[in-house]
């Protein structure tokens, strides 16, 4: 199989490429420093079979490749939502999409699936209530942001996809990478009032979800790609601070947070009590759907040297 794949060096991409490595797929990557992204592959047994380009403009069309993924996307989190940031923000993803779908639907002999990525920000808040793929889009940035990005890959000429994702664990890199220092220094505690519900996959999970929507012809259009039990953010705390036998007993205010974030606030206080169902419907079976589970087995008992 020929895929490739925008994002390929992140935390979701580069696991992907030495899975798809592994089966000796071969892989070309997009990427603005083609020699650093190799050196990350260049110790797999499979190396030949990567590749990596710093521009869309080498190709005319898609006809090579049987698959694109497109994970790329300016980090939503690490700065200030000024003016300037969300237009950053909205070409890192709307742009790439336009000229990838442009790129299919040129092709005489298209990819057969285009998977692209969204986030669980399509939704906005809905407090307590279960979301599942037919819900609306909300009204604030992310929202709106999501919605544009998921319009422009349904353009396509293909079978798409879309990745409606939650917060993917691993202490590999991300989210909970980032809040594990936290917990390290006593730091830990819940945000806001603790009751808003996190939508969350494990990283295995989600590279799991990619293949299987890769290789399941039924699947098309939106897909929650979260565990079926999402978590509130009291009870996460409550959960993380058990398993790394360490107090949480901070708690940073709500206010305070918006004071700090200011509009960024909304990805960690809104309430997103997602549902897998079109995933679940199509057979995928989760490795793990209860985060209690994850936090056990990824830490066990050596969850204190964390």
């Amino acid at each position: 199989m020929q895929i490739f794949i925008t994002g390929g060096t992140g935390l979701i991409g580069r696991e992907l490429v030495n899975r798809w490595l592994e089966q000796e797929y071969q892989v070309t990557l997009l990427t603005r420093s083609p020699e650093k992204a190799l050196s990350y592959f260049q110790d797999h047994a499979a190396f030949c079979h990567v590749s990596a380009v710093h521009s869309l403009q080498v190709f005319t069309n898609f006809n090579q490749f049987d698959a694109v993924i497109n994970l790329a996307g300016e980090p939503i989190f690490d700065h200030r939502w000024t003016a300037q940031q969300k237009v950053r923000l909205w070409q890192s993803r709307i742009n790439l999409t336009e000229k990838l779908t442009a790129l299919i639907n040129t092709s005489e002999n298209p990819p057969q699936c285009f998977i692209s990525g969204s986030a669980y920000g399509y939704y906005a808040d809905n407090g307590d209530q279960i979301i599942t793929e037919a819900q609306s889009a909300g009204q604030n940035f992310t929202a709106q942001l999501c919605q544009q990005w998921e319009l422009v890959a349904k353009q396509a000429n293909t079978r798409v996809c879309l990745s409606r994702t939650g917060m993917v664990f691993s202490p590999k890199g991300g989210a909970l990478a980032k809040i594990l220092p936290l917990y390290r220094y006593r730091l830990g505690g819940k945000l806001g009032n603790g009751l808003q519900f996190m939508p969350w996959i494990a990283l295995e999970d989600m590279l799991n979800a990619i293949d299987f929507l890769l290789h399941t012809p039924s699947c098309q259009g939106a897909f929650n790609l979260c565990s079926p039990n999402p978590v509130r953010n009291k009870d996460f705390n409550r959960l993380l601070a058990k398993q790394l036998h360490r107090p949480a007993f901070m708690n940073v205010p709500t206010f305070l947070l918006k004071l700090i974030l200011g509009e960024r606030a909304c990805l960690i206080l809104d309430s997103q009590n997602l549902y897998p169902q079109k995933l679940l419907e199509q057979g995928f079976s989760f490795q793990y759907s209860e985060l209690a589970d994850y936090l056990r087995s990824t830490f066990g008992k050596s969850a204190i040297n964390v």
